[in-house]
């Protein structure tokens, strides 16, 4: 059977998906009349809590004589301030993903001797099977790098003397060899994609002396060459994405699946499913394509109007790929402002100078003033409206010259680290199986034999 007839959709299935669709519209007031909380969300789009967690806290609000009043958004991992922890390695020049995922897996600041000796495990674990790359990631490349990632990282079960066990030594290793190949699995998929599209393949090796986001460069680049400075801020994005509280999709995955009992790889190939999902992991790679359809469209780029009209036609389905968003605007829980937002905002900046793009970061910096604006002229909202982590993330990796396939892998190459820090922390304090409850609202029917139907 030809590839092409697997991707083929027939006249009798487009019938079958009609037959699907018919019979599973679920009347919308049945929701309100059940109190379903749909999304896990309420109306104003706070989450029903699920569950306790000691590794972050996400604030937008503050409680005020029984009143939420919105403030500007505050993270912290393990307790710590997103800001002391990104002023602390950055201050003095160091690189702060590996102290972050240290934090984040065991719930304290590393020592010296503690960093050192995880830095060395990972070291020692950024490595892959023999033959891996030529038998796994090379024999059936694909442009979707998630799905490249979610295979590579099941298959690699297979090469786990104890892939099953649950113990929890045993996940701290797996975890710990997680966050170590997982840039190796992205940018080695992405590499035989482009082989497959006829371009020349350059495998390098990762260096034992160079941090996470280092490697990641000198595996991408075939010259391996990158200025500190992009180093340093490709690691600050793998800092501001490595967690974000227990709810988001993605992560609450990773609860609902260890608490089955399964193992580590099926558990993050899970999480990675999740994450590829547009709706969560998705959205940087669009504010780029928005941005790049905005430049276009504008005859300049600091009329306030004219960037205010494109906005509205955005929110009114009439430009760039009409779905009436404005990508990068608003988060789930943020309101004032996403701090992840405004720490990467303060070091594009920097990039921006670097690189000659002064002009484009003014263009980012109006349409992240103007944008809230313009959607509370132009939509009812339950909260306020601001730039959130892709609205500069995307941005960044354009700059670090990171091909769009890997902006998504990009997220999960980072937020590994809380997915391993909830995945430890659910065995920890193992409880019931999560299982929450749906209310059928189908009526009972007779059988009906199938001579007479």
């Amino acid at each position: 059977m030809s590839i092409s007839y697997y991707s083929y959709v027939t006249p009798n299935l487009e019938r079958l998906a009609d037959t699907c669709r018919e019979n599973n519209c679920i009347n919308q007031e049945d929701y309100v009349r059940f109190e379903v909380k749909r999304g896990l969300r309420d109306v104003n789009g706070e989450g029903v809590r699920a569950g306790l967690t000691e590794i972050s806290e996400i604030c937008s609000y503050r409680d005020v004589n029984g009143e939420k009043v919105p403030i500007d958004g505050e993270l912290c991992y393990r307790g710590y301030d997103i800001n002391d922890i990104v002023h602390g390695f950055m201050d003095k020049g160091d690189f702060g993903f590996e102290e972050t995922a240290f934090l984040l897996m065991f719930g304290k600041l590393p020592t010296q001797a503690e960093l050192s000796e995880f830095k060395e495990q990972l070291s020692f674990r950024r490595s892959l099977p023999t033959n891996f790359v030529r038998d796994v990631i090379l024999k059936a490349p694909s442009s979707d790098m998630m799905n490249t990632l979610s295979r590579s990282i099941l298959t690699m079960a297979s090469y786990d003397e104890k892939p099953d066990d649950i113990s929890l030594p045993n996940v701290v290793r797996q975890c710990i060899n997680m966050i170590a190949i997982f840039p190796l699995l992205a940018v080695y998929g992405y590499q035989g994609y482009t082989y497959k599209s006829g371009n020349s393949l350059l495998i390098h090796a990762p260096r034992k002396d160079l941090s996470t986001a280092e490697n990641i460069l000198h595996l991408l680049r075939a010259d391996s060459q990158y200025t500190p400075l992009e180093a340093r801020i490709l690691d600050l994005c793998l800092v501001l994405h490595a967690e974000h509280g227990g709810g988001n999709n993605s992560t609450f995955t990773t609860h609902v699946v260890t608490s089955s009992g399964t193992d580590t790889y099926s558990c993050m190939a899970a999480a990675l499913a999740s994450l590829k999902g547009p709706r969560h992991g998705g959205a940087n790679h669009k504010v780029v394509q928005m941005f790049d359809d905005m430049e276009q469209k504008l005859s300049d780029w600091t009329d306030e109007d004219e960037i205010k009209d494109y906005l509205k036609l955005l929110l009114h389905k009439e430009r760039f790929d009409k779905s009436g968003l404005i990508y990068g605007m608003g988060h789930a829980v943020y309101s004032v402002s996403d701090p992840r937002a405004v720490i990467l905002k303060q070091f594009v900046e920097l990039l921006c100078a670097e690189k000659g793009l002064e002009k484009e970061y003014r263009l980012y910096s109006t349409v992240e003033r103007l944008a809230p604006q313009v959607i509370a002229d132009e939509r009812k909202i339950y909260k306020g409206v601001s730039a959130n982590v892709d609205f500069y993330s995307g941005f960044v990796y354009r700059m670090l010259g990171l091909p769009m396939e890997l902006y998504t892998p990009m997220f999960a190459i980072a937020r590994v680290a809380g997915w391993s820090a909830h995945r430890m922390e659910e065995i920890v304090n193992m409880g019931k199986i999560i299982r929450p409850a749906y209310a059928c609202v189908q009526s009972r029917r007779e059988y009906t034999p199938k001579d007479i139907r």
